[in-house]
C-alpha cells in the first residue's frame, strides 16, 4: 500500500527549492521555445502546466517536468515540415494520450532495467555539459540559446569551440555578476544560521544581487551595464488581445495527416524514455531513498502534454536539470514542483518587466554549481574503484552524453553493460577446476544453477581443451535448468568424442529426459535432466 504525503508537511522547505526552480526554468522554457521555432510563451506554458498538473499528478517526490532540450530538434523539424504551429499542437495532443495508453499498459517498468552505472554516467555527462555550456553565459556571451545541450550548437560552434569564441567577447559586467552570484550561493550555503533560513534561498539572494548590481550599473551609465540579449527576455502583452493570442488551439482537421502521427509516435517515444531515465536519476537523489511509479508517471506525462496542447504549448518530459536543481535546493516533495508551476504562471503574468531584468550572468552562476555537483569528481571515482564492469559503462555513458546527446549516450551504456552482462554470464555458468590424483588427472566442470545458450559458446571451448586420456567429472547438482544447445555440447562429447580419445565421462546430478546415462561403477549416481 502506497503511503500517502501530506504535501504541506515541508512547505518552507518546499517553497524555497520550488522558487529555485523557478529561477532556472524561466530562461530554460524561453530558450526552448526560441531553438524549437515555436512561440516564447509556448515554452513558459509548458513549463507551467508541467509544474502545476504534472507535478500534482506524479508520484515523484523531486522530479520536475517541462520543456526539454532533448525534444527541440524533433520540435523545429515538426513544426517546419507540418508548416503550421497548430497541427504540431495536435501531434503532441495525440502524443499524450499515447503516453498515457503507454501508463495503462505498463511500459513505464523498462526503467528498472537501466543500470545504475549508466544512469550515473548520465547524470554526469549532463553535469559537465551543464557546466561547459555555462561558461560563457558567465561571461556575457549568450550567442547559443539558454538550456542548449547538445553537442553541435545552432550558432555553428560546439560545446568546446564555443570556450575559444568567447575569448574576445568577455563582457565585465558580466563577469562581475557571475563572481558576486557564485560567492553569495557558497558563502550562504556554508554559513549555519544562513543556510538554516528556508524561505530566502541563496538562488533568490544571488538573483536580486545581480539585479541591483545590474541598476546600478545603468544609473551610473557605466559601460559594466548589460542588457538585450544578455536578460532574461519574457514577452510582456500589451493589450488584452495579445494576451489571448497567446493561447493557441490544436487544428484537429489534421487528424488524418499521416505526418501529424509520424511526430505524434516520435514525440511519444522519445518524451517517454527522456522522462524514465530522469526519474531514475531523480530517485537516485532522493535522500529519503524512495522509488516513483513509472508507470503512472507515463499518465501524468500524457495528461500534462494533452493539456499543453490545448492551450498552445510545447512538449514536455521530467527534465534533470530543473530536478537537479530541485533536489539541490533541499525539496522534500512534489509540492516544489508544484509552487515552481504557480510561480511560472504569476510572475509571467503579472511582472514580467521584472523578471526581464534578470541577467543571465546571474542565472549561470547557479547552474554552474548544479552542473559540478552533477559532475563531481567523487563520482568519478567511486565507479573507477569499483572496478572495469562498472567503470567503463560509466566512463562511455558520460563521454557519449557530451559529445552527442542524452538519449545515445545512454543507449552506448547500455548496450556495454548488456555486452559485460553477457560475457559475466558466460563465465559463470560453470566452474572449472582440475585435481591431481594418484590415478590420473580429473577434471572437474560443475554447472551453475542456470546454463542458458548464451554459456553455449563458453562451455564449447572448455569441453575442446580436455586433452586426451583425461578423466572428467561433469557436475548439475546444482543446475534446475540446461539450455537444449549445451546438453547437444555435452551429449556430443560424451558419446562421441570421449570415445575417440580415451577421455572417461562421469554424468552427476543431470535429471531424466535427455537418455544420457554414464556406465561404470558411478552409474548408480548418474542421471539427466531435462527442463519441460
Amino acid at each position: 500500500m502506497t503511503k500517502k504525503t501530506n504535501l504541506f508537511a515541508n512547505l518552507n522547505s518546499d517553497f524555497a527549492s520550488g522558487l529555485v526552480v523557478f529561477l532556472v526554468a524561466l530562461p530554460l522554457c524561453l530558450g526552448i521555445a526560441l531553438a524549437s521555432g515555436a512561440p516564447l510563451f509556448s515554452g513558459i506554458i509548458s513549463g507551467i502546466i508541467g509544474g502545476i498538473i504534472v507535478g500534482f499528478l506524479s508520484k515523484s517526490h523531486l522530479s520536475v517536468s517541462g520543456p526539454a532540450a532533448g525534444l527541440t530538434a524533433i520540435v523545429l523539424t515538426a513544426i517546419t515540415t507540418l508548416g503550421d504551429f497548430r497541427l504540431f499542437l495536435l501531434a503532441v495532443f495525440i502524443a499524450g494520450i499515447l503516453q498515457i495508453i503507454l501508463g495503462f499498459i505498463k511500459a513505464g517498468s523498462i526503467s528498472s532495467y537501466f543500470p545504475n552505472n549508466v544512469i550515473e554516467g548520465m547524470l554526469a555527462g549532463i553535469g559537465v555539459i551543464i557546466f561547459l555550456k555555462q561558461i560563457p553565459h558567465a561571461v556575457g556571451y549568450d550567442k547559443d540559446y539558454e538550456g542548449d545541450l547538445s553537442f553541435l550548437q545552432s550558432d555553428g560552434e560546439n560545446t568546446f569551440s564555443e570556450l575559444f569564441a568567447v575569448l574576445g567577447n568577455i563582457q565585465l559586467g558580466a563577469v562581475i555578476i557571475t563572481i558576486v552570484s557564485l560567492s553569495i550561493i557558497i558563502i550562504w550555503n556554508k554559513v549555519p544560521f544562513l543556510k538554516s533560513l528556508k524561505l530566502v534561498p541563496a538562488a533568490l539572494v544571488a538573483v536580486i544581487s545581480g539585479i541591483l548590481i545590474n541598476q546600478f550599473f545603468i544609473s551610473s551609465g557605466s559601460n559594466l551595464a548589460i542588457s538585450g540579449e544578455h536578460l532574461v527576455n519574457l514577452p510582456v502583452p500589451k493589450s488584452l488581445g495579445e494576451f489571448q493570442n497567446i493561447f493557441i488551439l490544436p487544428d484537429f482537421s489534421g487528424i488524418s495527416n499521416k505526418q501529424v502521427w509520424t511526430v505524434a509516435v516520435t514525440i511519444a517515444i522519445v518524451a517517454s524514455i527522456e522522462t524514465l531515465l530522469c526519474i531514475e536519476a531523480a530517485d537516485k537523489m532522493d535522500i529519503h531513498k524512495r522509488y516513483t511509479d513509472t508507470n503512472v508517471e507515463l499518465k501524468a506525462q500524457g495528461i500534462g502534454n494533452v493539456v499543453s496542447a490545448l492551450l498552445g504549448g510545447l512538449p514536455m518530459t521530467s527534465v534533470v536539470v530543473r530536478t537537479t536543481a530541485n533536489a539541490s535546493a533541499g525539496a522534500q516533495s512534489k509540492m516544489s514542483a508544484i509552487i515552481h508551476g504557480v510561480l511560472l504562471l504569476v510572475c509571467a503574468v503579472s511582472i514580467p518587466f521584472l523578471l526581464n531584468k534578470i541577467p543571465l550572468a546571474t542565472l549561470a552562476a547557479i547552474l554552474l554549481l548544479i552542473g559540478y555537483k552533477l559532475a563531481n569528481p567523487k563520482t568519478l571515482k567511486h565507479f573507477f574503484e569499483k572496478g572495469k564492469y562498472q567503470f567503463i559503462p560509466f566512463i562511455a555513458t558520460l563521454l557519449a552524453v557530451v559529445f552527442t546527446d542524452l538519449l545515445k549516450g545512454v543507449a552506448l551504456g547500455m548496450i556495454i553493460s548488456v555486452v559485460f552482462i553477457l560475457k559475466g554470464n558466460m563465465q559463470r555458468a560453470y566452474k572449472f577446476r582440475k585435481e591431481e590424483l594418484h590415478d590420473g588427472d580429473v577434471i572437474h566442470v560443475d554447472l551453475a544453477q542456470e546454463v542458458s545458450f548464451l554459456n553455449k559458446a563458453a562451455i564449447k571451448s572448455t569441453l575442446a581443451s580436455i586433452p586426451e586420456n583425461s578423466k572428467v567429472i561433469i557436475n548439475a547438482t546444482e543446475t534446475v535448468y540446461i539450455a537444449h544447445d549445451v546438453l547437444d555440447l555435452i551429449k556430443d562429447f560424451k558419446k562421441i568424442r570421449s570415445k575417440e580419445e580415451n577421455i572417461k565421462v562421469k554424468l552427476v546430478g543431470f535429471k531424466k529426459a535427455y537418455g544420457l546415462v554414464d556406465t561404470g561403477e558411478e552409474e548408480k549416481h548418474v542421471f539427466v535432466e531435462h527442463k519441460s
